[in-house]
């Protein structure tokens, strides 16, 4: 870390993640915050929580303190993440692969963007793939509307995410707000650290990997005040353009849903705790085959944020790996190859969508096809 995010020169403070020094205080804190414990109580012993929380809270409030009480630093976290997610991995997976891992150093720092699928997993199995091979794991970009709670906030920031400031809404704010977090992601870089953002705010709900240029933009604030060239600035952020695909995504029936009430409403209210249950469905949801596909690093010379957006785009479409589910639900010539047993997995998953969104939930997973066609003329 740099001189400049140390102590009370700790320009970051307001969006980093934790450091070593504050990790035992917030696992305190959080193994002592009421909503936390009942959350946690829900999701472990959902029937009990409901008819005995005076019993269950304190026994999982006392669990909790003793499993975490080690935890001092921030690589003992991500070794506690690791164990979590092995067993999300063995209970909701079928088998998780990477592919490009080999192009990557040990002693390079990358900024990671990568299509958006699901608010936890995307980056989590970004690390996973690190993390086994031997790769730091990234920080990861998060957006403050996500983070509706106390416990919430903690607990993204001790996983190493940082934040977006996305509630900003008055033009010179908004300015500040990314001009600050353009400084950070080089900062981080520059350091060793690497760095996970998504391609665009939101999750693709149509299967349509698009990158925004404005994050481009973004990237290139702090260089621009720096009075660095664009393509030569581009070129130091040694941005990987990754293509995460799901053979069955957790989200697609409540994708969909949105989908069709913006549709027929013109807009979509997402209700309170929205996003949290999101990250749960995410969580505890089938996904079949996950693979991971690491593209090459950004080497050209670019003129603008929109021929990097492109170039990512290229990236992730030639990159995605295409599963039955994408070949059936495209009904591509591919797609007779599938096995009976892959053809019938599909069948059953399709079959737990309600009638009325089967159409969209189809196109959902049609779209890589599409979009490979594109890159592969």
């Amino acid at each position: 870390m740099t001189t400049e995010s140390q102590g009370s020169q700790d320009i970051y403070a307001d969006i980093r993640p934790y450091n070593d020094n504050e990790i035992a205080d917030v696992i305190r804190r959080i193994t002592h915050d009421a909503e936390f414990i009942e959350a946690m109580t829900k999701i472990r012993f959902p029937r009990l929580a409901k008819w005995a929380p005076w019993l269950m809270q304190p026994l999982v409030k006392q669990a909790l303190i003793k499993k975490w009480a080690g935890l001092d630093s921030v690589a003992k976290v991500q070794d506690e993440v690791a164990s979590y997610m092995q067993g999300m991995v063995n209970s909701t997976t079928s088998k998780v692969t990477f592919s490009g891992l080999d192009q990557l150093k040990a002693d390079q720092a990358y900024l990671f963007v990568s299509n958006h699928r699901d608010i936890a997993m995307d980056p989590a199995f970004v690390n996973w793939g690190l993390y086994h091979n031997k790769l730091g794991t990234v920080r990861i970009a998060i957006g403050d509307n996500l983070l509706k709670k106390p416990f919430v906030t903690d607990l993204m920031k001790l996983n190493k995410s940082f934040i977006v400031k996305r509630s900003a809404t008055a033009p010179r704010a908004m300015m500040a707000a990314f001009s600050h977090l353009s400084a950070y992601i080089k900062d981080s870089l520059d350091t060793g650290n690497n760095i996970w953002i998504a391609q665009k705010e939101g999750r693709a709900k149509d299967g349509f990997d698009k990158t925004d240029p404005a994050i481009i933009k973004m990237f290139y604030m702090h260089g621009k005040k720096q009075k660095v060239d664009f393509a030569e600035y581009i070129k130091q952020l040694k941005i990987v353009p990754v293509a995460i695909s799901y053979e069955y995504d957790p989200g697609d029936i409540s994708k969909a849903r949105e989908l069709v009430a913006t549709e027929q409403d013109g807009k979509y209210e997402k209700s309170e705790f929205e996003d949290i249950i999101s990250i749960m469905e995410g969580i505890k949801g089938k996904k079949g085959h996950v693979h991971v596909a690491f593209g090459q690093p950004l080497t050209a010379d670019f003129d603008n944020a929109e021929a990097v957006a492109q170039a990512i785009d290229d990236s992730i479409y030639r990159q995605y790996y295409l599963h039955p589910s994408n070949l059936l639900a495209a009904k591509v010539p591919e797609a007779e190859k599938v096995t009976f047993v892959d053809r019938q997995a599909f069948e059953d998953h399709m079959n737990q969508v309600p009638e009325a969104l089967r159409e969209r939930v189809l196109a959902m997973y049609a779209q890589p096809v599409l979009n490979r066609a594109k890159v592969a003329k």
